[in-house]
């Protein structure tokens, strides 16, 4: 509840000075007890911020920074707008209101605390990812299983935290499951419980995950390591939402909502037998690819700003600036960790500058030797331009031109011709010319 003697912050974000008047009246009106900063640019906003939008068909472009930031947010229009109040509920604002309205609950919107959300994560300029989220957030207020699918690192963990968070059972538990970090023998013990004696060590009753979750949410992560033995008792459970315990005959039920994620491709696991078909459909009625880090690179900047904040918190210092050419080498890297590999880097910088802006110097060497627009599965470039770019970085790494040939499965002419092509026509990179300065003999006579 609102403690009024606090006398809470309320920033008016953007507002013409004509209308400030009418908002500081309504908040007299309620009486409430507070401090109004008027700030033009968002940059001095302390607790709630109003931002206005005016008439205008888009939200206020300072409406994602505030939310960043920690913000709650409201957005106040001078008319009715049902297409833009859609699209301020999937950033996370808290409400849109028409000024001179008499709807605005103030004394809710002021009680909201200002910590951050795992949401702030989710803000999106990629086409990609809106389309994600929107699927989900419609998903979310439904029961329907959803099957998470991306690469490590893109958040699908945090994703599934988020669908809990919007659903009805928000209120009960949300249990997750990390199926590749338990031994087989134990895994379904910790799904499903077991009773005292069931095995070796079982010297009393256990409440498994399944059962914990009741009322709530169960995430099971990376549900393509679990075994065709645990994959068929687990397809029994979510079709009657019955289980037993290990070591009991007893058949017990529990309400929970599925949400799975992997990293692997479940189609090709179940074409090749590792995965149950029938599984694979209960567990995917949405089924939502999450796109990579690389795949949304208009994304970065915004991640960096949010990543920074959440680092310099956990480590107790100033919240640090990425210099233009620190952001420039950021944008060069392939990601192949994602938004994970993203945070571990940030943090690292955090921790080397000494001041407050980080600079290329303070960024990994793995960053710092990123290669522009370089090809990557997935990326909007040719099958010829990912083969010279893998071509050429084996040939790198590679003892000797042989070697290069061996691991790519190729002979040494068809190396050689591919690598002359590559020269010839740019190529991926020029430096596919040489492998580390080992080129055979029989190449150097040729002039390669």
């Amino acid at each position: 509840m609102l403690n009024h003697e606090e006398k809470p912050f309320v920033s008016l974000v953007g507002f013409p000075d004509e209308k400030i008047a009418s908002v500081v009246e309504q908040l007299k009106k309620r009486r409430i007890d507070h401090r109004v900063i008027s700030d033009a640019a968002g940059r001095t906003a302390k607790g709630l911020c109003i931002a206005y939008s005016g008439r205008r068909p888009e939200l206020p472009s300072v409406v994602p920074a505030l939310l960043r930031a920690g913000h709650p947010v409201v957005v106040a229009l001078e008319a009715a707008d049902t297409l833009l109040a859609l699209q301020a509920g999937r950033l996370g604002v808290l409400d849109v209101f028409v000024l001179g309205g008499d709807v605005a609950p103030w004394e809710s919107w002021l009680a909201v605390p200002t910590e951050g959300a795992a949401r702030k994560l989710w803000l999106s300029r990629s086409r990609s990812m809106q389309t994600v989220l929107d699927v989900l957030l419609r998903a979310a207020s439904t029961d329907a299983p959803v099957l998470l699918r991306g690469e490590s690192g893109t958040g699908k963990s945090i994703l599934a935290r988020e669908i809990h968070a919007s659903s009805a059972r928000r209120d009960a538990p949300f249990i997750e499951v990390s199926c590749p970090s338990l031994p087989e023998s134990l895994l379904a013990s910790e799904l499903f419980g077991h009773t005292r004696g069931a095995f070796t060590g079982a010297v009393k009753d256990r409440v498994g995950r399944v059962e914990a979750a009741h009322g709530g949410t169960l995430f099971l992560d990376e549900i393509g390591e679990l075994s065709p033995e645990l994959q068929a008792k687990l397809l029994h459970f979510v079709q009657e939402h019955r289980f037993e315990r290990v070591g009991e005959s007893h058949v017990r039920t529990s309400n929970v909502r599925i949400v799975a994620a992997t990293n692997r491709d479940l189609q090709t696991e179940v074409a090749e037998g590792r995965f149950r078909l029938d599984l694979f459909y209960r567990l995917s009625v949405v089924d939502v690819r999450l796109p990579s880090l690389r795949q949304r690179p208009e994304d970065l900047a915004d991640l960096a700003e949010s990543l920074l904040a959440k680092c310099a918190l956990r480590l107790h210092r100033p919240v640090p600036t990425l210099s233009a050419a620190a952001l420039s080498l950021l944008a060069t890297h392939a990601w192949p960790g994602n938004v994970r590999e993203l945070e571990n880097e940030l943090e690292r910088a955090t921790v080397l500058c000494p001041g407050g802006e980080i600079e290329p110097m303070h960024l990994s060497e793995r960053v710092q030797q990123a290669r522009p627009n370089s090809p990557y599965l997935g990326g909007a470039f040719t099958i010829d331009a990912i083969e010279s770019e893998h071509i050429a970085r084996v040939l790198e790494r590679a003892d000797s031109f042989e070697a290069a040939a061996v691991e790519l499965g190729i002979d040494d002419s068809t190396l050689w011709r591919k690598r002359k092509r590559m020269a010839e026509g740019g190529g991926a990179r020029r430096t596919a010319r040489r492998s580390n300065g080992k080129a055979s003999p029989r190449h150097q006579e040729e002039g390669h």
